[in-house]
């Protein structure tokens, strides 16, 4: 054992974090990766799908780019509400998306080693999404997988380049 004090290198983080957008659904506390989201703004008008998805709530025409507006009540399961809600709008494999959500909560940094596995407690469409959970001091906040949340409801541009 040595008698020298342990150096801390200032431009390390002590401990390695990712930072998410959390949001609630439903009165539960969800949160994608805050990296790939490009803004954030109050429910606007989309024009409805015919044929779509259930959870496809129409399409959004944010400053002239056509983008996929997902209700997340219903991608997760949930009863469906009337109201516009909140858009996070983000990007996935280059495309844009908006998730429509109840209520943004805040961007947080959650440490890695603290995320744990969901093993229990999530059924069908909310299961295939969660990547992880992270006990936060208020409760739990289940971590979505965004690739996870678009599957089978809107098409890759590498899925349109295979067609």
């Amino acid at each position: 054992m040595t008698d020298e004090p342990a150096t801390i290198d200032p431009g390390k983080p002590a401990t390695e974090t990712r930072r998410f957008c959390t949001f609630v659904v439903a009165g539960r506390a969800f949160a994608v990766d805050a990296s790939a989201v490009q803004e954030v703004f109050r429910g606007t008008v989309t024009t409805p799908v015919p044929r779509g998805p259930a959870a496809i709530r129409g399409l959004l025409n944010l400053r002239g780019r056509i983008v996929p507006a997902i209700d997340m009540r219903r991608r997760m399961g949930f009863e469906p509400i009337s109201g516009e809600g909140i858009h996070v709008v983000l990007t996935a494999g280059g495309e844009t998306h908006s998730l429509i959500v109840d209520a943004l909560t805040d961007v947080v940094d959650i440490p890695v080693a603290a995320i744990e596995t969901a093993t229990v407690g999530a059924d069908g469409d909310v299961a295939e999404c969660i990547e992880g959970v992270y006990a936060a001091r208020d409760g739990l906040v289940h971590l979505l997988g965004i690739e996870a949340i678009l599957a089978g409801l809107v098409e890759t541009s590498e899925e349109r380049k295979m067609r």
